[in-house]
């Protein structure tokens, strides 16, 4: 376990998966990060590497030949070298091995940045080409936040603020995760969208393209509030088990495959490119307000 500190906020990062752990404010005794109840959902905050979502039946088409990778990558599963630590800031790289050559045929480092200032974490991804061709791959986090804040209150007491008003187009998932071709429009009330314990019966909230770059998590009970904020990121997904007190805040750069799946990594939607050499970086951050 890797920890960094201010005088404002605890930060506890796990080596497997490079995962953010939590998220402590100091003055107001309040961790923020969902701490992993198993009888709702393990995990707190993993890190989606090389894909984002599902494929359909696992598999991949990469030079011709097909590959089996889980649901969101190997990347959460797999214990990262730390290559950087200080009181305030951690490096935590994943290089190719003969494990993640069994699942995914590319030369890569993938490096998962943190770096804390007052009362902002700011989680950077770095993406290095070792190749001499393309690779390509998709990237995105899945940090979960515990709602509500206080004992007190009640998971429907908190809304999401965008922050733009606009008209959210929803990308609707089958039962087994993958995009159906289903549409709906979700709009939102003053920048603002409500939670309440039924918002997610019908899986995950995704909108492939929104002029938001910033959601707040939000009471109606007091001005304390938790800012995402996601400019390198082109969608987002909104998810939380349904019934369990946390929401999911998820910049993506890249999706689950359709119905009909995807015929070769080039064709699936979402991938972004890297040339030979080449580094790709994105990074959103958490801030407490």
């Amino acid at each position: 376990m890797i920890k960094l500190s201010n005088e404002y906020i605890r930060v506890n990062i796990k080596k497997k998966g490079a995962e953010l752990s939590s998220i402590y404010n100091k003055n107001m005794a309040h961790e923020y990060i969902w701490q992993g109840d198993p009888s709702f959902w393990p995990w707190h905050a993993p890190n989606l590497f090389p894909i984002v979502g599902g494929l359909k039946d696992n598999k991949l088409v990469i030079d011709g030949d097909n590959y089996e990778l889980a649901r969101h990558g190997f990347a959460r599963h797999t214990n990262f070298q730390v290559i950087e630590s200080s009181e305030t800031h951690a490096i935590f790289s994943l290089r190719y091995n003969q494990e993640t050559l069994r699942h995914y045929p590319y030369h890569f480092e993938f490096q998962v940045i943190y770096h804390l200032e007052n009362e902002l974490l700011k989680c950077s991804y770095k993406v290095i080409n070792l190749e001499t061709k393309q690779i390509y791959f998709s990237v995105g986090a899945h940090p979960a936040f515990n709602v509500p804040f206080f004992s007190y209150e009640r998971y429907d007491d908190y809304y999401l603020e965008f922050d733009k008003e606009e008209a959210l187009q929803r990308h609707h998932l089958s039962e087994a995760g993958y995009f159906n071709g289903e549409l709906s429009t979700i709009l939102l009330d003053n920048k603002k969208l409500q939670l309440h314990e039924h918002l997610f019966d019908t899986d995950a909230l995704v909108f492939k393209t929104l002029l938001s770059k910033r959601v707040a998590i939000r009471s109606k009970n007091h001005p304390h509030a938790l800012l995402i904020t996601y400019g390198d990121f082109k969608s987002l997904g909104i998810w939380a088990k349904p019934g369990a007190p946390f929401v999911c805040i998820e910049p993506w750069l890249g999706y689950a495959d359709s119905e009909t799946g995807a015929a070769t990594i080039e064709e699936k939607e979402g991938m972004i490119s890297l040339a030979p050499g080449h580094v790709f970086e994105a990074s959103y951050s958490i801030t407490i307000q």
